[in-house]
């Protein structure tokens, strides 16, 4: 009952976060031509609208998501779906700058916001042993997302009208997530936990922080800049492939096709990852986290063959699979889960945050005149000094043992 429990829980986080996709920026991105033709408005506009929607998305993110520390993870999730389904329904309404602020920030609130912060935190505060593991597992939903939907999308959009395609993908959740998650988290109680042998038993025995008592412990903030180096670079490095494109005298299809990489590299690190952490702990991975990151910064600085892309994409794509798996490990095993859906609420906040200004900081560089080179060269000094302060404390970075 319990092994089948677990598996129920861990499906339940693939499920999530394959439909938190529907918000993320690699999905939303697909109709960016669709509706800027739909609206007239330029990429600068679209851009503005965009970082200004998701930034707001962030601050309500911290409110509502702690609410998942106070009701059935049940109720939460049904809440939750309910919001993205009536997101997505309103999407495909679009008519006006107004209406499309809107649209944005529920679908980024709702879906980039909600749905992965639910599968997270369900699945870190349920698992202890196996989290690495588990979280690994679920955070491939979004990976499978994103190596079906674009293809399927772009062909989908040769044949239907785009708001044709939001009601029918409105329709989908209201028909599958519901029922779904019902069969497999009915049962499931905010003190259920994964069974562990007595053995492992002392190592449970922490302490469990309260929000506010995380947000005055120093180390959440070195933790933290660590942790939101990967959505503002890979973010902005998104956002404006065009202009590394251009920048390097690409060919068009360079950047698409180096995404593959980024996907194999994103997939396998995470996989590889969640057997790490659950063998050497979340604390003892963390340092290793950027260097990949840091690593396609000189890349991208130093090297112009189109062959380069493939190296700089796959590099993120590491560092990427990581992220996704200690970004709600580590604050598991350092801060305790009694209260990690507040604690999470914050750090995924922080997180959509941390994209919004990547999108802004690199749009205010470019129009300023501001070289792939020379930004990345920005990016790269902001790694280095998160790693060495990290580096410092991070023989201080243990739990508190009760």
């Amino acid at each position: 009952m319990l092994k089948n429990l677990s598996f129920k829980v861990i499906l339940f986080g693939f499920i999530f976060t394959f439909f938190s996709s529907f918000g993320q920026s690699f999905f939303l991105g697909l109709f960016n031509s669709s509706i800027r033709e739909t609206l007239s408005i330029t990429h600068g506009q679209f851009g503005s609208i965009y970082a200004s929607a998701t930034l707001l998305s962030s601050f309500i993110l911290i409110w509502f998501g702690k609410k998942i520390d106070d009701i059935s993870i049940s109720k939460f999730a049904f809440l939750v779906i309910i919001l993205l389904a009536f997101s997505c329904f309103f999407f495909s309404k679009i008519s006006s700058i107004t209406f499309l602020f809107i649209a944005i920030l529920l679908m980024r609130f709702s879906g980039q916001g909600m749905m992965s912060h639910t599968a997270t935190t369900t699945i870190s505060r349920y698992f202890t042993k196996s989290r690495g593991k588990a979280l690994s597992t679920s955070w491939f939903g979004l990976s499978t997302a994103e190596f079906i939907l674009p293809v399927l999308i772009i062909y989908l959009l040769t044949l239907y009208d785009w708001r044709s395609i939001w009601i029918t993908i409105s329709i989908v959740i209201v028909i599958f997530l519901p029922l779904s998650s019902f069969l497999l988290i009915k049962n499931l109680r905010l003190d259920s936990r994964e069974t562990f042998n007595k053995k492992n038993a002392s190592n449970q025995n922490i302490r469990d922080w309260k929000r506010i008592e995380v947000i005055k412990d120093y180390r959440f903030y070195i933790i933290c800049a660590n942790m939101l180096a990967m959505p503002w670079i890979a973010t902005g490095t998104f956002v404006y492939q065009s202009f590394i494109l251009e920048s390097k005298n690409w060919g068009p299809f360079v950047i698409a096709q180096s995404f593959m990489i980024y996907s194999i590299m994103s997939v396998i690190t995470l996989f590889i990852s969640g057997y790490l952490i659950d063998k050497f702990t979340s604390r003892k991975i963390l340092i290793y986290m950027n260097i990949p990151l840091l690593l396609s910064t000189i890349v991208i600085i130093y090297f112009n063959h189109p062959f380069t892309a493939f190296v700089f994409l796959g590099l993120i794509g590491i560092s990427n699979g990581l992220a996704n798996v200690l970004g709600s490990s580590t604050w598991a095993e350092i801060y305790g889960v009694k209260h990690i859906g507040s604690i999470k609420a914050l750090t995924t906040a922080l997180m959509v945050f941390a994209t919004a200004f990547g999108t802004a900081f690199f749009g205010v560089l470019i129009d300023r005149g501001y070289s792939i080179e020379q930004i990345a060269i920005i990016s790269g000094i902001y790694i280095f000094i998160s790693l060495v302060l990290l580096y410092i404390v991070k023989s201080k970075i243990n739990p508190i043992k009760i």
